[in-house]
């Protein structure tokens, strides 16, 4: 009989074809997918061209144009075209121009491309967000992406899993955001160096698919490998109908051998805010009520998913944004920017005197669409505030929840929902 194994040596082990893997053993395996996007796919591209004419299956492999598209400047554009010439030149299947395209960590998930026990590699370090349906997907550089393009394999170590086990009923308001912020400000930014994470507990299982993905997205900022929650009926309910091939669910064994186990219980989770600069800062939103901010940011492959935008417009629905503050608003596909208009979300925006883009990666990076001045302070949903992110090395960047996102927005700084006047409805005022 195979070692008991968790649910990313199952993963790994599967994909290598072998009955067993164990932690720190070097293995080649094939892979079901491999992405990049506008930034990374270009250096990928000249690796595939210095190996092979043809990429080894042209459904398998992912482009999205999304960090500097629509394109900013020349250079963004020369880049863009790499890519699309890329593309139509080897017949990729997933490739999604600028109306089609969106932040690719919540455009592959929506579209079905992704699903459970799938092994992808992808050039950005988010690709960990594909965990929350059950596949170890992990970031790689571009060169390692440029091979698996070309050949459909790629080495790994096994990794070592800590286990995180979140019981209990999370707090009105506390998010998935929250629960990924507690868990970096815990651990700290290399307290899951080279491991997976697997979040279980009745905590998790009470969470929608958007949450999950949020969670999944930030295991890196942990310094992790990939962020995994084992397949349920939320898992299921989102990937039926919707992936394009046959999924596979694994489970730890439970006797595995876990590098640690950790308990928390979701009552001591509260709404919570990363300090700069690092996503491990991490304080109570409470405790943080004297911080004045600039810019407010809601948005990226960790918190622009409808739920996301749901929530946002729920703190502002009847109210605006202070008059010192510029919030912007980045739907993370086209989908969530057209289910946005049919709930009437944009008019919530707009209304409250927000910004509201088209889907790009854009500010997250300090690329465009929100970059901060000298000395200004940005509170995002984004998943990184290290220096000169999103700007100015003297900038600051404050990472929360969309719902303290917002409410920051209208006081002017980092605050609660609770803290902002009630709103009077018609009702009240007739």
């Amino acid at each position: 009989m195979a070692r008991p194994m968790t649910m990313a040596e199952k993963i790994l082990a599967a994909h290598a074809g072998l009955d067993e893997v164990e932690p720190g053993q070097l293995i080649e395996c094939d892979l079901d997918l491999v992405l990049a996007n506008d930034v990374t796919a270009p250096i990928a591209i000249k690796t595939v061209c210095e190996i092979t004419d043809r990429v080894f299956d042209p459904e398998r492999v992912i482009l999205v144009p999304d960090h500097y598209v629509p394109n900013k400047d020349i250079k963004s554009a020369e880049q863009a075209k790499i890519v699309r010439d890329f593309a139509r030149e080897q017949g990729v299947t997933h490739y999604y121009e600028v109306g089609c395209m969106g932040v690719e960590h919540a455009l592959l998930p929506e579209q079905g491309v992704v699903g459970a026990g799938d092994l992808i590699i992808g050039a950005d370090s988010h690709t960990c967000t594909y965990g929350a349906l059950g596949a170890f997907s992990t970031g790689v550089g571009s060169t390692d992406a440029g091979v698996g393009m070309a050949t459909g394999k790629a080495w790994f170590k096994v990794p070592e899993t800590i286990k995180f086990v979140i019981d209990g009923e999370l707090a009105p308001g506390v998010t998935g955001k929250d629960v990924i912020l507690h868990i970096i400000g815990m651990i700290g930014v290399d307290g899951a160096l080279y491991k997976a994470m697997e979040f279980t507990g009745s905590a998790i299982e009470a969470l929608p698919m958007d949450e999950r993905l949020s969670i999944s997205n930030m295991a890196i900022e942990a310094g992790g490998k990939a962020g995994l929650i084992p397949v349920d009926d939320v898992t299921r309910a989102y990937m039926d109908g919707r992936v394009e091939r046959p999924y596979t669910a694994y489970y730890s064994d439970e006797d595995a051998q876990f590098a640690q186990v950790i308990e928390i219980d979701a009552a001591d989770i509260v709404p919570t805010v990363a300090f700069p600069h690092l996503p491990s800062n991490t304080r109570p939103v409470a405790e943080a009520r004297d911080v004045k901010i600039d810019q407010a940011v809601i948005g990226s492959c960790t918190n622009g998913r409808l739920d996301d935008m749901r929530q946002a417009a729920a703190v502002l629905r009847g109210r605006t944004v202070h008059p010192d503050v510029r919030c912007i608003v980045i739907p993370a596909t086209q989908q969530v920017y057209r289910q946005c208009m049919e709930e009437g979300l944009m008019d919530v925006f707009l209304d409250a005197n927000c910004a509201v883009s088209t889907p790009t990666c854009g500010p997250c990076l300090g690329g465009y669409m929100g970059i901060l001045a000298a000395g200004e302070r940005a509170i995002a949903t984004t998943n990184r505030n290290f220096v000169g992110r999103m700007g100015d090395p003297t900038s600051e960047v404050y990472l929360s929840s969309p719902a303290v996102a917002a409410a920051s927005a209208v006081l002017g700084h980092i605050g609660l929902p609770e803290d902002l006047e009630p709103v009077a409805c018609a009702a009240d005022a007739e």
